[in-house]
C-alpha cells in the first residue's frame, strides 16, 4: 500500500484542519469460530492487524489497494461470519440456500467486483415496533450484499478504531450500551459536574449526508473503488412495504452491515473531534461526553458552559445535514449538592439520578428508565398472548433466553428493584396466558415455579462486572 499523505480537509467547521482522534484503543476485530477456512481467515486476520498497526502509528496515512482484499479467501472467511438464521433480503436467498454453492456464488462475485460489474440489490423495508404506536424502520439488504459490505466493514473498523475517541461507544467491537453507561456513571460520580445536555439527532441514519461522508472516508482512504463500492450501497433503492421503490438522497439503512461503522465515522468527525478540540478546550470547567450512536449525553461542571454548547449544537450539527430532537434535548441541574430538587436524565434504557447511598453519601444510581419497563413488560405481554399454544419445551426455552438477555443488560447494582417489578409482572402474564391454552386451567403457582426450575428459567441476577480498567476520566482535556 503507498503512502500518501491527506490534505486533511475534514475539519470542525471553521475550515481548519484538525487531527485524527487521540484517543488509541487496542484493534477489535470480531473474531467468531464458524466455518472451515481457517488460512483465509489468517490471512485476513493478519491483513486486518496490518492496516491497524499504521492506522495507529501515522495518524495521516491514506490507504490504497483496500479493494483487493475483497477477494475469494477474505469474502469466505466474511461469510461465516453473518448470521446464519437473518432475515434475507428482496432475493429470499438466504444463508443456507446460498451456501448450497457457495464457492461458484463467491466466485463470481468476485468476478463481477473486479470487472467493476458488481450491483448493489435493492434493500427490503422492514418496520419494527420501537414503542407504542411507534416503528424503526429497517432495511434488509440482499446476502451477498451483506457479505461484501461486512468483508469492508471489518476494513473500516481496522482503520477507524484507532481514530474513534474514548467517549464513543456505539457499533464498536467487544463494548456496548452498558459499558458506555458504567463509564458515565463512573465520570458523574467522581467528577465535578452539575450541569447536563442530554440529546438525541432526530432521523439520524436517514439524514446522513453522502457528499459529507465520503469526504470524511477519504481523510484515511485514498482507495476509489472502495469509495465507489460504498457509494453504490448508499444509493441503492429500497424497496417498500407497499411495492414502491424509492431511491434516498440522504441516509444509510438502519440493518446494513456496514451502515453502523459509517454512521460512527460520519459522528467522529460531526461531533466527537469537535466536543473534544472546540468545546471541551474553550469550557472554564470540566466538560465530558458519552456517545452511543446518535444518542448523547454532556455533561458540564459550569452552566455558562452548558448554555454555550446548546446554543452552538444545533448550528453544529445543521452544517452536516443533522438536527437535534427538540423533544429529546434539555439541559437540566445534575449534581450531588442539589439533592431536594433532583432531576434525573434516561440514557439507553437507564434512569441516572442522585441519591444519598447506605453510608448516608450522595451517589449516582441507576435503574431501569420507568417508560422502558412498561414498554418491556407490554412487549412480553404481546409475545406470551402470541405464543401461548406454542409446544412447552420451545415456548420455555425462548423465555429462558428472554430472561437471561433481559437481566444480562438490567441486571446493574441498584436496580434490583426494577428487575424484580419486571420479574413479577411477567411471571404473572405467563401463568395467565398459560391457562387460556385450553378452557380448563391448568397451572397454578406451584406448578409453574415446578415448570420454570425444570427448565432452568433464570431469577433476577445482577451480571454487571466490577468496573473494568478501561474506565477512563473523560473530562481530561487533549494535551497540545
Amino acid at each position: 500500500m503507498v503512502n500518501r499523505e491527506s490534505d486533511h480537509t475534514i475539519v470542525l467547521g471553521d475550515g481548519r484542519a484538525d487531527h485524527m482522534g487521540k484517543g488509541v484503543t487496542e484493534l477489535r476485530s470480531p473474531q467468531r469460530k464458524h466455518g472451515p477456512d481457517m488460512e483465509g481467515r489468517a490471512n485476513m486476520q493478519t491483513s486486518l492487524w496490518g492496516i491497524a498497526k499504521r492506522a495507529e502509528s501515522d495518524k495521516k496515512y491514506r490507504f490504497e489497494n483496500l479493494y483487493s482484499l475483497l477477494n475469494e479467501a477474505n469474502l469466505k472467511t466474511s461469510f461465516f461470519e453473518l448470521k446464519r438464521n437473518a432475515a434475507p433480503g428482496v432475493d429470499r436467498i438466504d444463508f443456507k440456500e446460498y451456501r448450497k454453492n457457495l464457492d461458484s456464488n463467491i466466485r463470481d462475485l468476485v468476478k463481477r467486483l473486479k470487472e467493476r460489474k458488481y450491483r448493489a440489490k435493492l434493500v427490503r423495508r422492514k418496520y419494527i415496533p420501537k414503542s407504542p404506536g411507534k416503528f424503526r424502520p429497517l432495511g434488509i439488504p440482499a446476502i451477498e450484499d451483506k457479505l461484501v459490505q461486512l468483508a469492508v466493514a471489518k476494513i473500516l473498523n481496522a482503520i477507524y478504531e484507532e481514530d474513534f475517541l474514548n467517549c464513543s461507544f456505539g457499533y464498536r467491537p467487544q463494548i456496548g450500551p452498558r459499558n458506555a453507561a458504567q463509564e458515565l456513571t463512573f465520570n458523574l460520580q467522581y467528577g465535578s459536574f452539575g450541569w447536563i445536555v442530554e440529546a438525541d439527532i432526530k432521523g439520524f441514519f436517514d439524514n446522513i449526508n453522502h457528499e459529507w461522508l465520503l469526504k470524511m472516508l477519504k481523510e484515511r482512504i485514498n482507495d476509489r473503488s472502495l469509495l465507489r463500492l460504498i457509494n453504490k450501497w448508499l444509493k441503492a433503492g429500497i424497496l417498500e412495504t407497499d411495492g414502491k421503490v424509492v431511491h434516498p438522497a440522504t441516509g444509510t439503512p438502519q440493518g446494513g452491515v456496514v451502515s453502523p461503522i459509517l454512521a460512527n465515522i460520519y459522528l467522529h468527525y460531526a461531533l466527537d473531534l469537535w466536543f473534544e478540540e472546540r468545546i471541551k478546550a474553550n469550557c472554564r470547567g470540566m466538560a465530558m461526553i458519552v456517545r452511543y450512536a446518535d444518542d448523547f449525553v454532556c455533561a458540564f461542571q459550569y452552566k455558562e458552559d452548558a448554555d454555550k454548547f446548546y446554543r452552538q449544537l444545533g448550528e453544529r450539527l445543521g452544517k452536516f445535514s443533522l438536527e437535534v430532537a427538540p423533544e429529546k434535548t434539555r439541559i437540566l441541574r445534575f449534581s450531588r449538592f442539589s439533592l431536594v430538587n433532583n432531576k434525573g436524565f434516561v440514557f439507553l434504557g437507564f434512569e441516572f439520578r442522585w441519591k444519598l447511598n447506605y453510608k448516608g453519601k450522595p451517589q449516582v444510581k441507576r435503574r431501569t428508565a420507568p417508560k422502558k419497563l412498561r414498554v418491556s413488560i407490554n412487549n412480553f405481554k404481546e409475545w406470551i398472548k402470541e405464543n401461548r399454544n406454542m409446544k412447552i419445551s420451545l415456548l420455555f426455552k425462548t423465555l429462558k433466553s428472554k430472561y437471561q438477555g433481559y437481566w444480562n443488560y438490567y441486571g446493574i447494582r441498584d436496580n434490583c428493584k426494577s428487575q424484580d417489578n419486571f420479574f413479577y409482572y411477567t411471571t404473572r402474564l405467563l401463568l395467565k396466558w398459560l391457562n387460556r391454552r385450553s378452557q380448563r386451567k391448568s397451572y397454578n403457582w406451584k406448578g409453574l415455579r415446578q415448570l420454570m426450575e425444570h427448565f432452568s428459567i433464570p431469577s433476577p441476577r445482577i451480571t454487571e462486572k466490577p468496573a473494568e480498567p478501561r474506565l477512563n476520566f473523560l473530562w481530561a482535556k487533549a494535551s497540545a
